[in-house]
C-alpha cells in the first residue's frame, strides 16, 4: 500500500472515529431525556453537551487525520469516546425500564466499570505529548512494558461489569450505576490502577520542571498550553468528583457548567500545542485570565461591602445603596484593572510587560533629545529590545539617512 493510500485510510479512519465519538457525546442529551435524569432539558442540555463534545471531537478528528502517527489524537478520541459516553442512561433504560430487553445493554455495563481505562490513557497521553513518541534510548523498554501493563491492569479493571453481564446479575441503581458492589480482585486491581496513575502523573510533573527549563522556546510554549488545559481539567475533574450528587444548585453548576468548560479545554489547549498554532498567545490569554478574575472578585468585594455598608448601617433605601455601590464598582474598573495587569503581566506575560518598559524608558529619553541621529539609535534600539526583529529600518524624513 503506498503512503498516499495509508495516509487517505488513516483520514478516513480519523473522520469515522471522531463522528462516532461526538454521535456518542451527542446521545447523551435524548437517554436523559427518557432516563428522567434531573438537570438542564432540551436545548440547555444540548448546548452544555455540544460545549464539551464539538471541541474534543473536533480536535481529536483534526490531529488524528493530520498527524496519523501521533498517538494523541487517537487518544483524545478515545479517552472522550470512554468518559462522556451515556452508559448510565442506556443502562437505566435497559435494566430499570426494559428489563434487559435492548440490544447494547451489556456494553453499557461494561462502559460504567471503565473509568480505569480512561484515566490510564490520559497519563500516557501526556507522557508521549507532543510528538506521540515514548522515550527512545535506554528508556525505550521500560516505557514500553509500564504502558502495557498499565493498560492491561485497567483492563482488567472494569471486569466487574463483564462478571455482572456474564452472571446475568446487573442491578443498576436509580442513578445509572451499579448497585452491586466491587469486591475482592476486581477492587484491588481498581485501587492499584488509580494508585498507578496518580503516582505516573506525579513522576510526570517531576521530570517536566527540569525539562521545562532547558527546553526552547517552542517548547515551552507547548508546555505552556498543556499545563493550561490539564489544570483546567483537573480542577473540574475533582469539583465533579468531589461534588455531593444531591441535586442542589452547587451541584448542578458543577456538573452542567464547570465541568463542560474543564472538559473542552484539555483537547483544545492539546491541539494547539501539538499543531503549534500561534503558540506565543498563550502568555496573554493565561495573564488576561488572571488578571480579569483578580478584578471581578476584588469589584464583587467592593460592590457587596457598598451594598452592606449603605443599606444595613448608612439611613439609605436599598435601590440607592445598589446604585452608589455600582457608581463605586464602575469608577474603580480602569484604575483597578492597570494595576492588577501590570503586576500580573511581570509574572505571566513577561515579554509584554518589558516591551512596555523599553518604551517607557524610550519615550522619557525622548524628552530630553533634541539631536535627529541620536533619536534615531535610540528608536532603532528600543524597537530591537522590545520586539527583536530580524532587521530595523529607520528612515529620517528630508535626509534620505537610514539605518
Amino acid at each position: 500500500m503506498s503512503t498516499a493510500l495509508r495516509r487517505r485510510a488513516a483520514q478516513a479512519v480519523a473522520v469515522a472515529f471522531g463522528v462516532l465519538t461526538l454521535a456518542v457525546g451527542l446521545a447523551s442529551v435524548p437517554l436523559d431525556e427518557i432516563a428522567r435524569q434531573p438537570g438542564p432539558k432540551g436545548p440547555v442540555n444540548l448546548a452544555f453537551t455540544a460545549a464539551v463534545m464539538v471541541p474534543a471531537a473536533a480536535v481529536g478528528t483534526l490531529l488524528a487525520a493530520r498527524r496519523p502517527r501521533n498517538l494523541i489524537g487517537w487518544l483524545l478520541l478515545a479517552i472522550f469516546l470512554l468518559a462522556v459516553a451515556p452508559a448510565g442512561d442506556y443502562a437505566i433504560i435497559d435494566y430499570r425500564m426494559r428489563h434487559g430487553t435492548l440490544p447494547l445493554g451489556p456494553v453499557a455495563v461494561v462502559l460504567l466499570t471503565s473509568w480505569p481505562v480512561w484515566l490510564v490513557l490520559i497519563a500516557i497521553m501526556l507522557w508521549v505529548f507532543p510528538d506521540g513518541l515514548l522515550p527512545a534510548g535506554r528508556w525505550r523498554r521500560p516505557a514500553v512494558i509500564l504502558v502495557t501493563a498499565g493498560v492491561l491492569m485497567a483492563l482488567a479493571a472494569t471486569a466487574a461489569g463483564a462478571a455482572s453481564v456474564a452472571g446475568h446479575a446487573v442491578v443498576v441503581d436509580a442513578t445509572g450505576n451499579l448497585a452491586n458492589k466491587t469486591t475482592g480482585l476486581t477492587a484491588a486491581l481498581q485501587g492499584l490502577t488509580a494508585i498507578g496513575v496518580f503516582t505516573s502523573l506525579v513522576a510526570w510533573l517531576a521530570v517536566q520542571m527540569p525539562r521545562y527549563r532547558r527546553a526552547s522556546y517552542e517548547r515551552r510554549q507547548q508546555l505552556k498550553w498543556l499545563y493550561s488545559g490539564a489544570v483546567t481539567f483537573v480542577v473540574c475533574l475533582f469539583l465533579a468528583v468531589f461534588t455531593p450528587d444531591n441535586r442542589s444548585f452547587w451541584d448542578l453548576a458543577v456538573n452542567d457548567v464547570i465541568s463542560p468548560v474543564g472538559f473542552a479545554a484539555l483537547p483544545f489547549c492539546v491541539g494547539v500545542a501539538v499543531l503549534k498554532y500561534r503558540l506565543y498567545a498563550i502568555d496573554r490569554i493565561i495573564s488576561r485570565v488572571i488578571s480579569y478574575a483578580v478584578i471581578s472578585a476584588v469589584l464583587a468585594g467592593v460592590f457587596a461591602g457598598l451594598v452592606l455598608l449603605a443599606t444595613q448601617v448608612l439611613p439609605f433605601h436599598t435601590p440607592v445603596g445598589v446604585a452608589v455601590a455600582t457608581l463605586a464598582a464602575a469608577a474603580l474598573f480602569n484604575p483597578l484593572r492597570r494595576r492588577v495587569q501590570r503586576a500580573v503581566d511581570r509574572r505571566f506575560n513577561r515579554s509584554r510587560y518589558n516591551a512596555e518598559a523599553v518604551i517607557a524608558a524610550f519615550t522619557t529619553t525622548l524628552r530630553g533629545t533634541v539631536d535627529l541621529d541620536a533619536v534615531r539609535d535610540d528608536l532603532a534600539a528600543a524597537v530591537q529590545q522590545a520586539v527583536e526583529p530580524v532587521h530595523v529600518s529607520v528612515w529620517l524624513p528630508g535626509t534620505g539617512q537610514a539605518r
